[in-house]
């Protein structure tokens, strides 16, 4: 599979002269939020249970977070998880099949990728997810109230929360709660997923 390439915002006024690193626009989202918040370094590590070490790496740019730690920063912050994958500024947006920033690709064969961003009256977060065969995603429970939208658009995936996971294929909408522990698994071969997180304000 093709490296996903770093989104960018056409209309920020840093892409006109470079492209911005995945690593750098989380860096820079976790450290406006943490300043429009008014917490210190120490605060908000505290609150996320992280080492101050590790969110001043983040910070810098120089770390590579996993989808537990931005959680965990996210919820300290009480922001939506997707605040902390966008610049400063945003407009419009075109993202190709190949592009957007890849916010986990781990042992378990996941790779998602943060296509829109909740508007300011909703919580709603859409991801294209690729699962590949031969693991399965366990992920713990989100924010509660947390429901989750999951559409198949190719393969065929089994998920949803412990002990009630159910088969899809291309075409299957299966929607569920995400504030309980639910998995993701590819079958057969990789599946293309669409997934919308919905949250409580």
């Amino acid at each position: 599979m093709n490296a996903v390439k770093p989104f960018v915002n056409m209309n920020d006024s840093h892409a006109k002269g470079a492209t911005m690193t995945p690593n750098a626009i989380i860096a820079g989202s976790i450290r406006r939020e943490r300043e429009l918040a008014q917490m210190s370094l120490s605060a908000l590590a505290s609150r996320a249970g992280l080492a101050k070490s590790t969110l001043s790496q983040l910070e810098a740019g120089k770390g590579n977070p996993n989808i537990e730690t931005l959680w965990a920063i996210a919820s300290a912050l009480a922001i939506p998880f997707s605040s902390l994958f966008e610049s400063a500024s945003s407009h419009a947006q075109l993202i190709r099949a190949d592009e957007g920033v890849a916010i986990a690709a781990d042992d378990a064969g996941l790779t998602a990728v943060l296509l829109d961003k909740s508007p300011p009256d909703r919580r709603r977060d859409l991801y294209r997810v690729l699962l590949r065969p031969g693991a399965v995603r366990q992920a713990t429970p989100h924010p509660r109230g947390t429901v989750e939208h999951a559409f198949l658009c190719s393969g065929r995936a089994r998920l949803g929360p412990a002990e009630e996971t159910v088969e899809i294929g291309p075409g299957d909408y299966f929607r569920y709660d995400g504030d309980v522990a639910h998995s993701y698994e590819a079958l057969g071969g990789p599946a293309l997923l669409l997934l919308i997180m919905e949250s409580m304000r």
